[in-house]
């Protein structure tokens, strides 16, 4: 009787499997279609939001080429991760979404300065040209910035502080400059040799372009569309993180093979809700309640990120790539291009990065190209259980920030390249098999009270402060600025081996057999060709014939001494580093120092991005 019970329960369920396939619909948006269709491939939808309404957990909406001057409120998510609602560009077709309109009628005030001005109803009921960008930890640097934004051919020009600097000199650079008042908006642009009425001329009208109004829309799909030009907020930890494209405190969201950029603040967000308390809370204690508020509010494993953003090119966002403070838990951030994060640089603030996280709570960060921004990656109290693994970071100000976590957290076989490469306040990390050609700046202590969490799970175990120490640093490769020497005297014990310092780069006293070689230059140098970027350098074989090395698993690395736990995978299996950046398999015996294991030693030309294609985690 117990194989026909089985049986038949298989049967069942193929039988609903097969039923929920069939009942799941395809539709498709058209530029040349229109809302009042059904939306079939014959009769295709004008809107994306009108398939948006329509669409039912299961069903995909194929979007075909063109430009789509709106923003997607999905209403609704999926079921599950395999019963999803799934947007999608339609194979090899161009579709744009955007927050702009096309703006004609520009007057000619002198020289290569124009004006418009639109009454106050062209934008509804939000007018980026009087929205000001504010918040917690936002430093407006003595003036006011809006959140709206003039592009010409799809470039942006820098808001100008008052009306005189677009004015004069005449031949300055590309700004502009608005003022609202009861009834009408008035644009000053400086357009350096373009004629406004001739070239597309755009503003921001649009606060997101793909953003949910309410929370709790899970296992959505948004696959290969150019989402741009967005009016977007400041997001800090302490509010709603509202970004180009943002999650809104959902689950399983998967944001792959599309271009965004252009955000006034940020590009994608996996970030928290909004309340009461939004930008109302900067200190460490107010982050603490709010922290308090978003477990109450249904921060878990169960509920909350699970994210996968995957393949993206992310650029021209002036305060981060990828924002997430609380929702980007248990979510994963791979194989993307990050760059021109932060380039205009007219406010400051403390949440500027390619990639900034509060709350990284098992989140993997692998494989991405971070540079041209203020911060590479930027992780912001609880990065417990984080990977940050085979990324490429150059020409950023520093590339790796971590604040306040107390671990444990792994970094490893990257290649950080910038002139100055990490600044850590922050215990319970293991660094293994990284390149690192830039300085390192190491706090001694930081006061703050900040959680750790039980293993693998958002429910706090505690507070504590940040003394230096706790850090492991196995098998890396410095050259030139890498200096580690500020852990002589950490307050914590700090474990050292198997590190390579050349070209001026110096060890710690805690390490007891460091590898120096202050004469010897690898000549490292990143090279953009046609088909990539290229990494030249020299290694040399006597580095592991002169000593032996460990392979770096869970039992070398231990347990991080605050929160009291070991190092292992997110699924709590152990951590075991037998392959390199490029994937291939190390030697066990006696693995090579830093991010390639390789069998032949001398002068290399490695093309280090893009990557040939590896796993993609969930």
């Amino acid at each position: 009787m117990r194989p026909m019970k089985s049986t038949l329960a298989l049967l069942l369920l193929s039988a609903l499997a097969a039923s929920c396939s069939a009942s799941a619909r395809e539709y498709h948006v058209s530029v040349l279609g229109d809302d009042a269709h059904d939306g079939s491939a014959s009769g295709m939808l004008r809107t994306i939001s009108a398939a948006a309404s329509r669409a039912q957990p299961g069903d995909t909406i194929t979007v075909h080429e063109g430009v789509y001057r709106e923003r997607v409120n999905p209403p609704r998510g999926g079921q599950s991760d395999t019963e999803r609602i799934v947007y999608q560009a339609a194979p090899g077709e161009k579709v744009t979404i955007t927050g702009s309109e096309v703006v004609q009628g520009w007057a000619n005030v002198q020289e290569d300065v124009w004006k418009v001005t639109l009454p106050n109803s062209f934008f509804g009921k939000f007018n980026p040209y009087a929205d000001l960008i504010h918040g917690d930890w936002f430093g407006a640097n003595g003036r006011q910035h809006h959140t709206g934004a003039v592009y010409v051919k799809g470039d942006w020009l820098m808001e100008a502080a008052k009306l005189d600097n677009v004015l004069k000199p005449p031949g300055g650079a590309a700004l502009w400059f608005g003022q609202v008042d009861e009834r009408n908006t008035t644009i000053w642009a400086r357009f350096k040799g373009v004629d406004p009425n001739a070239e597309p001329v755009e503003i921001n009208v649009r606060q997101t372009v793909f953003y949910p109004d309410k929370s709790g829309v899970n296992y959505l799909t948004v696959r290969g569309f150019n989402l741009c030009h967005a009016a977007t907020p400041w997001a800090p930890p302490t509010a709603e993180q509202m970004g180009l494209i943002g999650t809104h405190w959902s689950k399983g969201w998967d944001i792959e093979n599309n271009v965004i950029s252009y955000s006034k603040c940020s590009g994608v967000a996996l970030g928290k809700y909004g309340d009461e308390w939004d930008n109302r809370a900067e200190s460490a204690e107010g982050y603490v309640g709010t922290i308090h508020r978003a477990l109450d509010h249904g921060w878990n494993e169960q509920t909350i990120g699970h994210h996968l953003v995957h393949n993206n090119h992310i650029a021209h966002c002036e305060q981060a790539g990828v924002v997430g403070s609380l929702g980007c838990s248990f979510s994963t951030v791979v194989g993307n291009t990050i760059h021109d994060i932060h380039a205009h640089r007219l406010f400051s603030g403390a949440e500027m990065a390619g990639i900034k996280f509060h709350g990284a709570i098992d989140v993997v960060i692998s494989g991405n190209h971070i540079y041209r921004a203020v911060l590479g990656i930027w992780l912001d109290w609880m990065a417990q259980g984080a990977r940050v693994t085979g990324n490429l970071m150059h020409d950023n100000d520093r590339d790796v920030f971590f604040e306040v976590d107390h671990g444990p957290f792994l970094v490893d076989n990257n290649l950080f390249l910038s002139a100055q490469t990490q600044l850590i306040v922050s215990q319970g990390g293991a660094f293994a098999h990284n390149l690192i050609a830039g300085g390192l700046h190491v706090i001694p202590f930081d006061g703050r009270m900040t959680p750790l969490h039980k293993a693998h799970a958002t429910e706090l175990a505690g507070l504590h402060d940040n003394p230096c120490g706790d850090v492991r640093y196995y098998n890396n490769l410095f050259v030139r600025r890498g200096d580690l020497s500020p852990y002589d005297h950490a307050r914590l014990p700090v474990w050292m081996a198997g590190n390579v310092f050349l070209k001026g780069a110096k060890p710690s006293i805690q390490e007891a057999a460091p590898l120096v070689k202050p004469e010897c230059d690898p000549g490292v140098q990143l090279e953009e060709k046609p088909d990539g970027f290229y990494l030249q350098l020299v290694l040399d074989n006597a580095w592991t014939t002169g000593q032996t090395r460990q392979l770096v698993t869970t039992a070398l690395l231990d347990r991080a001494s605050i929160p009291d736990l070991p190092f292992e995978n997110r699924d709590g299996t152990p951590l075991r580093l037998d392959t390199d950046y490029f994937g291939h398999e190390r030697n066990a015996d006696n693995p090579f120092p830093g991010p390639f294991e390789l069998s032949v030693a001398g002068a290399q030309s490695l093309k280090v991005w893009p990557k040939a294609a590896g796993p993609t985690y969930r």
